[in-house]
């Protein structure tokens, strides 16, 4: 590995594009379904707005862009994850080049494109996966505007920022940790022009996004705070320590065993000052979610934004301190790399107690397909479900079908995309297909199944459904 900090391009070019083309590769032959949040991201993007009801709206922009090219498929939907992870990488490896070495550049793009959650976000389109690599270059740029007093490039990194909270809103975690490696590094202070530039650049972008949610009535605010969980309670919060382990314990798999022990070694020894500076953007963030978990609950992806100064940190600390265990984590972390997206290429094999083990990533498609079925069986138009996860689908593998597919009118606050844009209204008339996990109650009188829907394998396995075929009026009243 090249010492000089000129040397790393090329080697790294050479193991971030193998990683990426097998990658690629396994998307090509992955038999899982879309997630029920990918389907609705691809759904977005058939409706292109600038903010939509859960979250912002560059995800969607994304998808529509491949789409546009490649067609509707899940590999074309899928693709930008592997792409921009390898993007990724290669950001990370372009700022530890500018404050280490090559050789830590070089290690650092191998390490971060084989990290577990980027091996995991580069099979499934997520939000996460769309903000990496607009927040590293965050990263990137304003610690070059700091370090050579550039105000282009303080506005260039408010404009990533912004990009990168237009995937999902944890990109704003970027300026309250630029503030406090302020405060602990003098080298990342700069001055006021280069802070007014960096707002700005963050301001403009983000300005569509903060016009659409004031004239959507805080839609996308309002989900994060429904998320947030504790804050809705009347009750206020409660002490979880349960959870609070159960986050903690799964941040070893979602950034690796080896590396993040070596994050929270680091966090020991917070000297030079360009490790205080990047431990910055790293630690709080960690430590915030922790009390999320501790309040309530918190997903072990919730931190992932932490990861990429913590890769910065925790990479170049054991290639100075412990070399082996920077072998053993590449080793580790690569058999990971392999084994998900070959367990996706596999599926439904391995099984286990009758079930396939990705499970929850099957049955989607071919629940959608039976009701598809039934719809065209009854000659119905119109079809209907309450649930978010069975309407995504349809919309996805429906999308040929020439039926008006709608949700069920919300009682109170939409909860969801579909109950916010899609409800049954009064322009919806004749018969209607229902799906539904019970029988509903139309006139007084308990409606009859057209039929029970195969449920045995996949994510519905347990799930009670069946089809009604009711009056447009009966549907209006569900709720």
């Amino acid at each position: 590995m090249p010492d000089a900090s000129a040397g790393w391009l090329r080697p790294a070019l050479i193991v971030v594009g193998a990683v990426t083309a097998l990658r690629v590769l396994a998307l090509a032959f992955n038999q899982t379904d879309l997630f029920v949040d990918e389907a609705q991201y691809w759904f977005w993007g058939r409706n292109l707005d600038f903010g939509y009801y859960s979250k912002p709206p560059l995800i969607a922009w994304v998808i529509r862009a491949f789409t546009e090219v490649l067609g509707d498929s899940r590999f074309a939907i899928r693709l930008p994850a592997a792409l921009f992870h390898a993007a990724t990488a290669l950001i990370l490896a372009a700022l530890a080049a500018r404050i280490h070495s090559g050789r830590a550049a070089l290690w650092v793009a191998a390490s971060y494109v084989t990290l577990p959650f980027v091996a995991l976000g580069s099979l499934l389109i997520s939000t996460d996966t769309i903000l990496a690599p607009f927040f590293a270059a965050g990263l990137l740029w304003w610690w070059r505007a700091t370090q050579e007093n550039r105000a282009s490039l303080a506005l260039a990194a408010g404009v990533m920022v912004g990009l990168a909270a237009l995937a999902k809103y944890a990109a704003i975690y970027f300026f309250p940790c630029a503030v406090l490696a302020a405060v602990l590094a003098a080298p990342m202070r700069g001055n006021l022009r280069l802070w007014l530039m960096l707002v700005v650049g963050f301001g403009v972008t983000v300005l569509p996004n903060v016009i659409w949610n004031l004239t959507h009535d805080l839609s996308t605010v309002e989900h994060t705070m429904d998320n947030v969980g504790w804050v809705r309670e009347a009750t206020g919060p409660s002490l979880d320590l349960a959870s609070l382990a159960e986050f903690f314990g799964a941040q070893f798999a979602v950034f690796g065993p080896v590396l993040f022990a070596a994050l929270l070694w680091a966090c020991a020894q917070p000297r030079p000052a360009t490790r205080r500076a990047l431990l910055a953007f790293a630690f709080p963030i960690l430590l915030v979610v922790c009390v999320q978990a501790l309040m309530d609950r918190a997903y072990a992806n919730w931190a992932v934004v932490a990861y990429y100064a913590g890769t910065l940190v925790a990479v170049p600390f054991l290639l100075e301190r412990a070399p082996r265990l920077l072998s053993v984590s590449l080793v580790l972390n690569t058999a990971i790399a392999i084994l998900l997206p070959a367990l996706t290429v596999l599926a439904p094999w391995p099984v286990r107690d009758g079930q396939p083990l990705l499970q929850r990533y099957l049955g989607q498609a071919r629940l959608s397909e039976q009701i598809l079925e039934a719809a065209r069986r009854s000659g119905v138009t119109t079809v209907l479900a309450k649930d978010r996860a069975i309407l995504a689908d349809l919309f996805y593998t429906g999308r040929e079908a020439g039926l008006a597919i709608r949700a069920a009118r919300p009682a109170g606050r939409p909860r969801n995309y579909y109950e916010q844009n899609f409800a049954i209204g009064i322009g919806d008339n004749g018969p209607v297909l229902a799906v539904l996990p019970a029988a509903p109650t139309c006139d007084g009188f308990e409606q009859m199944p057209l039929g029970k829907l195969d449920t045995r394998i996949g994510a519905w396995h347990k799930t009670r459904l069946s089809t009604y075929l009711i009056g447009a009026d009966c549907a209006r009243a569900l709720r």
